[in-house]
């Protein structure tokens, strides 16, 4: 029985049929199957051609179905506020915050207003993931028995986690009196200690081999989060890259004249409002400057499955204000929640930028406004690369803090629209041929060249320089000899800048502590092996797994989060003394010995990948066979990142969250590209393309990437129309 929860086990369901298609929609199905050819490569990637656009949607979407349809399905569930259908009322609290802003009418008519062109798209999106129903029978869903267009609508956002995440779910629940409270997110917080992020770096023609921009895209998500394939059309769209499994845009990825990859963003877009509550004459109202204002209010049913099996609602009534939904309670006041919602122009946003050709398209493309979560690090076969912040980013008054709850009723903390595009931070080939985020701010993404802090308003960002910035920063500085693969050896640069900083302050504290002192004596070896190092990661390192656990013993020590903000980082040596530097290398030793019989233990003995099934929570075990990789969790400054489970039951780390997708691109006359998946494509235990990547990356062994139809004709494995066995 497979399980629901991206992070947590749960019970098995009961699955329930696909509704039965009309004549005509088995018609119509058919006829689009006709134009769609999907060609598997020999790793099991599909390459899919369509006659239109939206012929490539319907087989792309299908495709991905064919691969993994499980996880459409959790996050069309996720994000359309249906969770408790499949999972019960533990739900409730996490559907509830999606119903906030996602509601069936509302998103109906979002879809009758959309553009035609739009709209053909939703609806080959809905068509192929329903045929795909119709022709896998044993393929049981869990509750979305049937898609329809206006739910393509309801999942817009293709990263990691969007911004209604943000909302905290427990005080949701609180304030609107549910009592049970699960969701993907929290227990991915519970068991994710470390940072995660993204990396993305672009090489100016001047800067490499051939005179060809160059292009890194390396988001760190959950494994298995998006599809690798390849869309295609006689309309012009020619794109590869990932998906976010069920949409129908490459969220990460490249044409045959550009490339995007999107980071994290730290600038802020969403915003919290104290409102001031006032009950008169049986309603409510809110103070608004010398005003008061009445409280939207409107009924929310929560359909969930009940323990037996049936199916039971719930009823709320929420509440809203101009700022936003409320969401919380402070005090004495209510919290409003401030935050974009434009499904229609996300997703034009979304496929647009697949058919951009030049950087002026691009640039047209951004104008929709429809992103608040993401940098974009871009090259082109012109030779341009260039730094985009988010695209919406609110108009708002400077002196206010906006990453504090703000007085919903002072006129002046409201939005005043919405930037234009220059007016954040931007870059367009800077003279050092070089940009590189890695989820820090944008006023280091081009060294010197870099946008200037004081020239933008605080909250267009002010996250500050992080290791993995630190590091990108070291290895482009000053070279000019970059290739394809030279940028792939330094995607994999195995030096830890984190300990870099934090080794020297240890070795002081050993130093200077008394040669009587009986833990300097019990450290002597340990110590030796540290000032030996040379702060690279590797499989047969001693002291990268001696260096990883008393880093994690001393941000304990300190009582913080652990963090890769520089800034955080040598306020971690500020904060703790010699003595608790010392004590946490002891502590690192006895774990150690503790869980692997010895301190001297190598690095890939511990920290592993593995999967066994196609549960999203994997059932990790010891001694099941798994295998080893040498890079580690961002949090020490690794630009190849793995960070992952760390539970009582289980003394080896098996990774989760990292590299789960990483291409380097080549715009020369022909793009060129190489990339690796992290497991394989394939969802299903049964096939060999299950795992069948996991060696190569475990060792950054980048594969050819089959662009062009000669590169892959030599590569095929299968070439069929959806709906064929």
């Amino acid at each position: 029985m497979r399980k629901i929860g991206l992070w947590l086990a749960l019970a098995g369901v009961l699955a329930t049929t696909p509704a039965f298609a009309a004549s005509g929609d088995q018609a119509r199905w058919k006829a689009e199957a006709a134009r769609v050819t999907i060609v598997r490569d020999d790793w099991g990637i599909a390459h899919v051609h369509g006659h239109s656009d939206a012929d490539a949607v319907f087989g792309m979407v299908y495709a991905q179905a064919e691969d993994d349809f499980h996880r459409i399905e959790i996050n069309y569930l996720t994000n359309l506020g249906r969770m408790s259908e499949a999972e019960g009322d533990k739900f409730i609290a996490q559907d509830l915050r999606a119903r906030l802003y996602v509601d069936p009418e509302d998103l109906k008519a979002r879809y009758a207003k959309a553009p035609a062109s739009l709209r053909a798209l939703m609806d080959a999106w809905a068509d192929g993931l329903n045929d795909f129903l119709a022709t896998h029978p044993k393929v049981k869903p869990e509750a979305l028995t049937h898609f329809e267009p206006w739910m393509a609508l309801s999942f817009s956002e293709g990263s990691i986690g969007g911004d209604i995440e943000r909302i905290d779910l427990k005080a949701l629940a609180d304030f609107y009196g549910e009592p049970r409270v699960a969701s993907l997110e929290l227990a991915q917080a519970e068991r994710l200690a470390t940072p995660i992020g993204s990396n993305g770096i672009a090489i100016a023609p001047s800067n490499t081999v051939d005179h060809h921009a160059l292009l890194l895209i390396n988001p760190h998500t959950s494994y298995y989060f998006r599809s690798e394939l390849q869309m295609s059309s006689d309309q012009g769209l020619n794109a590869y890259g990932a998906a976010t499994w069920g949409q129908f845009f490459l969220y990460q990825g490249f044409n045959a004249r550009l490339g995007w990859m999107h980071t994290s963003s730290h600038s802020n877009a969403v915003d919290q409002y104290l409102e001031t509550i006032f009950h008169k004459d049986g309603a409510l109202y809110y103070r608004y400057g010398g005003t008061l204002r009445p409280v939207r209010s409107s009924k929310v049913v929560i359909r969930y499955r009940a323990g037996d099996g049936s199916f039971a609602e719930k009823s709320f009534t929420i509440y809203k204000t101009h700022h936003g939904p409320i969401v919380a309670k402070s005090g004495d006041k209510w919290v409003a929640e401030a935050m974009m919602f434009k499904p229609v122009e996300a997703l034009e946003q979304g496929f647009g930028l697949t058919k951009a050709t030049t950087f002026a398209d691009y640039m047209k493309v951004m104008e929709f406004k429809a992103n608040t979560s993401n940098n974009t690090v871009y090259a082109d076969a012109d030779g341009n690369i260039a730094y985009l912040h988010p695209q919406f980013i609110p108009r708002r008054n400077d002196k206010f803090d906006y990453d504090q709850p703000l007085d919903g009723s002072d006129p002046n903390t409201d939005w005043d629209g919405v930037h234009a595009l220059n007016e954040a931070p931007h870059l367009l080939n800077p003279s050092v041929g070089w940009i590189q985020n890695t989820n820090n701010g944008p006023y280091t993404s081009a060294g010197p060249d870099s946008p200037k802090a004081e020239d933008f308003p605080r909250y267009m960002d002010d996250t500050g320089e992080n290791l993995r910035g630190l590091h990108a920063i070291a290895l482009l500085t000053g070279r000019h000899d970059f290739s394809l693969q030279g940028l792939r050896a330094a995607a994999f640069d195995p030096n830890l800048p984190g300990f870099q900083i934090l080794i020297p302050a240890l070795l002081k504290a050993y130093d200077a502590t008394p040669d009587g002192d009986p833990t300097k004596a019990a450290l002597t070896d340990q110590v030796a092996a540290l000032r030996g190092w040379d702060e690279r990661w590797g499989v047969d390192s001693i002291p990268t797994a001696l260096a990883v656990y008393w880093g994690e013993a001393l941000w304990k020590t300190s009582g913080k989060t652990p963090s890769a903000r520089v800034v955080e980082v040598q306020a971690l040596i500020a904060q703790t003394s010699d003595a608790q530097k010392l004590a946490a290398l002891q502590a690192a030793s006895a774990k150690l010995t503790a869980d692997f019989g010895t301190w001297r233990t190598p690095w890939g003995e511990i920290n592993r990948i593995q999967r066994r099934t196609d549960d999203l929570v994997q059932p990790y075990s010891d001694t099941a066979a798994s295998l080893p990789v040498g890079f580690t969790s961002s949090l020490w400054g690794s630009l190849a990142s793995i960070s992952g489970r760390k539970t009582p039951d289980l003394k080896r780390r098996y990774g989760d969250n990292g590299n789960s997708f990483v291409a380097v691109v080549e715009f020369g006359p022909r793009v060129h590209a190489v990339a690796i998946t992290a497991g394989g494509e394939s969802g299903d235990p049964a096939s060999k393309h299950f795992d069948d990547e996991a060696l190569r990356y475990t060792k950054g062994e980048l594969r050819e990437v089959y662009f062009y139809p000669d590169q892959l004709s030599s590569h095929t494995e299968r070439t069929y129309h959806p709906g064929q066995p």
